[in-house]
């Protein structure tokens, strides 16, 4: 039987507890109906030193009580300052590292990754986190090596999924490595999970950081917003600010994380975007009014950057037709 530690951290996210729960426990299910005992034992693990219940329905033991655990799962966190989320966890780095260095598995779902990358344990190590979260984290701790598009990645025994959705697929491939091909096929079609999805890249938007506290990166971000459609090369656009250009890349990188450069074409991008999922603009008309003049160019670029064609994403994404596709299936 396998130990299944589920770490219920201050701030998680309600649903990604629920999935995890609703999944393992089915896995434990099927076994039963099978006439074989459960194959997860799962434990609701806190950081708090006082058991309290769980929804009702599950009493939670304290990390200090915990024994070995063969695998820990680590849920999202809610929404907010992922840092003050660390802050209210601090107890449950030091019993992470040690589970890890006596043979436990560990793996994250969406942003819980910034709980296993504060406990180091993500270094030198590829990793995945909710793709609009994805600069935060390798900002914050470089030493990883981040796989933004990745849906799920494996890595020396620790794994990491990239948002929402992306945690069932953290799940399949966990149940696929403890339980084999049958039981996961078998939970994916209970779930209705597609098992082909290989990247998450264009779920992604582009929300940079407005509140570092430097104020010239403040307005260079305010020149290239109002201004990216122009067409211009960053060095016509920042000329105006009262800096050196090496002075501003400097400061643009060490506040949000990217040189003035790569904030253009990501503001570009995420203008074409909108311009694909709200009009019906050819892709030579939202080349245009997102700054750019060369369509090889942007293709070229907007593929790199959400990881399919602006034809492919229109297709996916466009509200129009997704409203026309709903009222043809009713």
């Amino acid at each position: 039987m396998i130990q299944l530690g589920l770490l219920i951290t201050n701030g998680h996210r309600l649903l990604s507890v629920a999935a995890i729960l609703d999944v393992f426990e089915s896995v434990n299910v099927f076994y039963e109906q099978s006439g074989l005992p459960h194959f997860f034992k799962i434990t609701l693990l806190t950081p708090e030193p006082t058991p309290v219940r769980f929804n009702a329905a599950y009493e939670m033991q304290p990390l200090a009580m915990a024994g070995f655990q063969n695998l820990i799962l680590v849920p999202a966190f809610g929404a907010g300052d992922i840092r003050f989320a660390i802050g209210r966890n601090q107890a449950c780095i030091p019993w992470l590292r040690e589970q890890f260095q006596n043979g436990s598995e560990v793996g994250s779902f969406c942003t819980g990754a910034f709980l296993l990358a504060a406990a180091g344990l993500l270094n030198g190590k590829q990793a995945t986190t909710h793709i609009d979260s994805a600069t935060t984290l390798a900002t914050n701790f470089p030493e990883i090596i981040l796989r933004s598009d990745a849906v799920v990645t494996d890595d020396h025994g620790i794994f990491t999924s990239g948002g929402a959705t992306s945690s069932f697929h953290l799940m399949l491939y966990l149940i696929k490595r403890f339980c084999g091909k049958e039981v996961t096929l078998r939970t994916a079609k209970m779930f209705a999970i597609d098992m082909d999805r290989e990247q998450q890249t264009y779920f992604g938007s582009f929300l940079p950081m407005q509140d570092h506290g430097d104020g010239l990166v403040n307005m260079a971000q305010k020149k290239i917003e109002n201004e990216y459609q122009e067409g211009r090369t960053i060095e016509e656009l920042i000329q105006d600010i009262p800096a050196s250009r090496r002075n501003v890349v400097r400061r643009f990188k060490q506040a949000i994380g990217l040189t003035p450069i790569e904030y253009l074409q990501k503001t570009r991008i995420e203008a074409a975007k909108k311009l694909l999922e709200q009009t019906d603009q050819s892709v030579l008309e939202v080349m245009l009014n997102s700054g750019y003049n060369d369509l090889k160019s942007f293709r070229q670029l907007f593929k790199k950057s959400t990881g399919i064609t602006p034809k492919e994403y229109r297709d996916k994404f466009n509200i129009s037709r997704m409203t026309i596709t709903r009222m043809a299936a009713v």
